[in-house]
């Protein structure tokens, strides 16, 4: 799905509206040391690499998280931008 680069939004911090980029949301990288990721990593052990158990469930869709820059002040905000869960990418328009 094409997101427009630039959107007209309310910004919380400067209390109207104004233009604002749109970019698209990226997790950083994973902590190694994190509880639950060596949580995850222990049950992986002694399974083959496999966690025990078939999966019965289908694959969810994920929300599309886009992320909004100011340009009168450069806070971000982050907003879900398609309401539903879907399998569709975010692509923004250049």
């Amino acid at each position: 799905m094409k997101v427009p680069n630039v959107i007209s939004t309310y910004c919380p911090y400067c209390r109207k509206h104004t233009e604002h980029k749109v970019s698209t949301y990226s997790p950083g990288k994973r902590r190694s040391l994190a509880f639950g990721n060596v949580k995850f990593e222990n049950k992986l052990r002694g399974h083959g690499g496999k966690r025990a158990g078939k999966k019965s469930v289908k694959k969810q869709g994920k929300r599309q998280v886009v992320v909004l820059t100011c340009t009168e002040c450069n806070k971000k905000q982050m907003r879900v931008y398609i309401k539903s869960r879907t399998k569709k990418k975010i692509e923004v328009k250049r």
